[in-house]
Formats: C-alpha cells, structure tokens, sequence
C-alpha cells in the first residue's frame, strides 16, 4: 500500500480510536494491521485531527457561518435602507431562490447542509413577504393574510417534498393558525 494511503487509513483509525467510534483493542490491530507490522512510531507521525472527517466537519461549519453571517447581513441592510427597497426585495428573493435550488439539488446526493439552505431560505423568502407587505400592504390584513398563506404553502409544500417533518408541520400549523384566525374574526 502506497504511503499516502496508508497514512490516511492510520489517521482515520487513530480518529476512530480518539472518539471512541471502535473499541481501542480493534484500532491497535487495525493499526498493527495496516501499519504491515511496522512500529506505528517508525511510520510517519499521524494525528487524529488529520483524519478526513475532522476537517470537512470545520469545512461544514465555516460554510454554514459564511452563509449565515451573510444572511445577517443582507437582512439587516434589507430592514433599515428603505431607499433601496426594490433592489434588495429582487436579491433577497433570488438569493432565497438560490438556497432552495441548492437545497433541493444537495438533497439529492444526501448532503448534510441541504436542511441549513432550505430553513435559510425559507428565513429569507418570509423576511421579503414581511418587508412587502410592510411597504405596499401596511394595514390591509387580507394581503397579510395571503402572503403568510402563500409561505405555509411553500413550507408544507418543500416538507413534503424533501420529507423534512419541521417544514411540513411548520406550513400545517401555519395554515390551521391562519384558517382559525380567520374564523374567530368573522364571529
């Protein structure tokens, strides 16, 4: 076995060993194994936090904090700058299209970050109906009414869809919240 390889099996088995994954006894002899019964401390030294899941976890997690704090960002000057309202509402909406498409097309593959991009962008598409309906629609409640419709919708429709339990529940309970609503007013 190549050197390369051997010591990205002994990283990962030394992980292994590290969380507990394996009992230690398995990890010395798959260690003594692929070490080829070489002393593992003749071989090149490995560590744990070299193994290949460790460092696509970080890799995860900067992504998500990226996408996060940009999402902050945009919904902050989305919320404050009203003389820029048009062009935030179509980057706000595409950026909430992009994160759906990305969701739906990492679902697919059994991606990890597909829920983070499907809740972003539900968080976005909703703050854009808040913010139209604040600067068009302020007092009409039947435009409110509507637009929080339209995101249970979506909600209930993408839970369906993507088999995501919190989205499918979140858009049926938006929809009975909104349909007793309605009906508590007309009596």
């Amino acid at each position: 076995m190549t050197n390369p390889r051997k010591k990205i099996i002994l990283n990962e088995i030394l992980f292994w060993k590290q969380n507990k994954l394996l009992p230690e006894h398995y990890c010395d002899f798959l260690a003594a194994l692929y070490a080829e019964g070489a002393d593992l401390e003749e071989l090149e030294p490995v560590h744990h936090k070299q193994a290949i899941l460790p460092s696509e976890k970080r890799k995860l997690l900067l992504i998500i904090a990226g996408i996060c704090i940009a999402m902050i960002m945009l919904l902050s000057i989305y919320f404050t700058i009203s003389s820029l309202m048009i062009i935030l509402t179509v980057v706000v909406g595409i950026a909430a299209v992009i994160l759906f498409l990305t969701a739906f097309r990492m679902a697919r593959k059994n991606d990890l970050l597909a829920p983070v991009f499907h809740l972003l962008g539900a968080i976005l598409l909703f703050s854009m109906s808040i913010r139209i309906y604040t600067t068009y629609f302020n007092g009409n409640n039947i435009a409110l009414f509507c637009l929080i419709a339209a995101n249970c919708g979506v909600w209930l429709w993408s839970g369906l869809k993507m088999k995501l339990l919190y989205f499918t529940v979140s858009g049926v309970l938006g929809l009975l919240a909104l349909i007793s609503y309605y009906i508590i007013n007309l009596l």
